[in-house]
């Protein structure tokens, strides 16, 4: 039986950017959406095919502003071979005062919390399930709110710490990996808190579309450009 088409497009991601190594032991943020449910089953999968000696853990870092890990998911999680871990963490009583609540300090919060959790056991890389259409509204966020060419990379070694970030979605749009989801019948938790209109990843997704009328095929090809760099041509 052949692989699902996402499966095939992680796996070059996993190829061209050396992701999975042998000996590896990999953190997986398992959010409870359909980004890292994905991941979490197809690393399981891979782990079947015995490609790679490398073992990994799903993470999930619960907050009191987002909802708790479906008894569900759990369930089919456990049908994969993989039982989840979680741990909590008070966002709101980290909030400085005079700050206000946005996506980026929840985000940052629950990534400290994976960094900390992967130093403390172990773990030398970090699966997160960042894929396309993420990594080009970063570059269209960091472009015109920064003014610089910057978004996530596919793998980036952290020159403090002493873990690697791996995005294995990096060659996914959001289309494909929703299909799959929905042939896999994943039960999908949303972030649904109050605060999600004070960041910009919205207004980034929506130039996005605009920009490729939502056609995958040049949403490739932002990103190929980002491989491609002609700097002698550039300011």
């Amino acid at each position: 039986m052949p692989q699902p088409k996402l499966f095939r497009i992680i796996d070059k991601a996993i190829f061209e950017y050396q992701m999975i190594e042998d000996g590896d032991k990999i953190l997986i943020g398992a959010s409870g959406g359909k980004d890292s449910t994905a991941l979490v089953e197809y690393f399981a999968h891979r782990r079947r095919q015995g490609r790679e000696r490398f073992e990994f853990t799903a993470l999930h870092v619960s907050t009191e502003i987002a909802p708790p890990f479906d008894p569900g998911l759990r369930q089919l999680f456990a049908s994969w071979g993989v039982e989840p871990v979680t741990i909590p963490v008070g966002v709101l009583e980290r909030l400085k005062p005079g700050r206000s609540m946005n996506c980026w300090w929840c985000s940052t919060q629950r990534r400290t919390e994976l960094n900390e959790y992967a130093m403390a056991n172990g773990y030398n890389k970090i699966a997160l399930g960042h894929h396309l259409d993420d990594i080009l509204e970063t570059l269209l966020m960091n472009a015109l709110g920064k003014g610089e060419l910057s978004t996530m990379p596919p793998r980036l070694k952290y020159e403090k710490y002493p873990v690697t970030i791996i995005r294995p979605l990096c060659f996914a749009d959001v289309a494909t990996i929703i299909a799959h989801a929905q042939d896999s019948g994943y039960i999908s938790a949303t972030c649904t808190c109050d605060y999600q209109e004070n960041s910009g990843r919205k207004d980034a997704r929506r130039r996005l579309e605009a920009l490729t009328e939502g056609n995958p095929a040049e949403k490739r090809r932002l990103f190929q450009a980002l491989r491609n760099i002609k700097a002698e041509y550039l300011p």
